[in-house]
């Protein structure tokens, strides 16, 4: 079967399941042989920008014409069986809509799969169903046992803790955005309270008057896209905020960055890998600490001034 995977959740997925898809999206790059394959869609954002400047991008290509362009030349030719899309957000990989627009225009005869996950469930739902559609229901059985294992597993043990802090995800800087979706369900299973955001919320804006005040006690900076160097080159956008320094969080060493390109933010089969990196964070004590690649303390990242522990 010739699969086109337009998100990097549905690369992961795809070679999770022992495939190989003959197209992918431009920000596809696990497992690394991914980034070889030719990538059917472009970005009209500069992703090396400021997370300001990104955002002002993104609002003016939402009142343009898109964030993404479809390569419809490479999809003519890859004529893929299938094409695995994505409903959740239009700003994260290119949606349904363009993708169905683009089979019907070359008249491809082929199916378009729109993943649309707002939880783990639904993650491995997902999984379920591109197993069925590729013929890999078996090797997508176990794969979802097996995640659904390590999910229990954190749960447990998440379960041993004297209490359950205050915790706080965002995944964007300026504006500042509190991370919804499966991030407060995730949360929770790794011992933690999000008082910002219900499951399944979407992620949204938040006054930095509403992080003050709910003052966490565990303070995860995931922003989408961003690996931990532009994590750091973008700290300023929280470090300059009034109030910053007195967050509890803050004071007590509890900042960290997360890699939100790799982690956090991709609905596949590596979302249980950032629960794992979660946990550690929200209860050290319990679990073991997650690479340095992964995660870091924010006062360590080198945009960030140096503090006495």
């Amino acid at each position: 079967m010739r699969i086109v995977t337009l998100l990097p959740s549905a690369t992961e997925i795809v070679y999770a399941l022992g495939l190989e898809p003959v197209g992918t999206s431009h920000e596809c790059d696990y497992p690394p042989e991914a980034a070889e394959k030719p990538a059917v869609n472009r970005s009209r954002v500069d992703v090396e920008a400021s997370s300001a400047e990104i955002d002002s991008q993104v609002l003016e290509a939402e009142d343009g014409d898109g964030v993404y362009d479809i390569d419809l030349d490479t999809l003519d030719r890859l004529d893929p069986d299938l094409v695995v899309s994505q409903g959740i957000c239009d700003v994260c990989a290119v949606d349904s809509v363009l993708v169905r627009e683009a089979v019907d225009e070359l008249d491809l005869d082929c199916e378009v799969l729109t993943t649309d996950p707002h939880s783990l469930g639904d993650v491995f739902a997902d999984i379920q169903r591109i197993g069925d559609v590729t013929g890999t229901q078996k090797r997508a059985d176990e794969l979802v046992t097996d995640l659904e294992a390590r999910v229990d597993a954190v749960a447990a043990t998440a379960e041993e803790a004297d209490e359950r802090p205050r915790v706080a995800v965002l995944d964007w800087t300026d504006p500042v955005m509190t991370a919804g979706h499966w991030v407060p369900e995730m949360v929770d299973l790794a011992g933690g309270s999000f008082g910002l955001a219900e499951p399944g919320d979407a992620s949204r804006p938040r006054e930095w008057d509403a992080i003050r005040e709910d003052d966490p006690e565990v303070l995860v900076v995931a922003p989408c896209g961003f690996d931990l160097d532009q994590t750091a080159e973008n700290l300023a956008d929280l470090t300059e905020r009034e109030g910053w320094d007195d967050l509890t969080a803050v004071r007590e060493g509890r900042a960290y960055a997360l890699d939100g390109h790799q982690f956090m933010n991709r609905p596949g089969p590596r979302l249980v890998d950032s629960l794992e990196h979660l946990a550690a964070l929200v209860h050290p004590e319990l679990f073991d600490a997650p690479p340095d690649e992964a995660a870091r303390p924010l006062r360590t990242l080198r945009s960030e001034p140096t503090a006495e522990p």
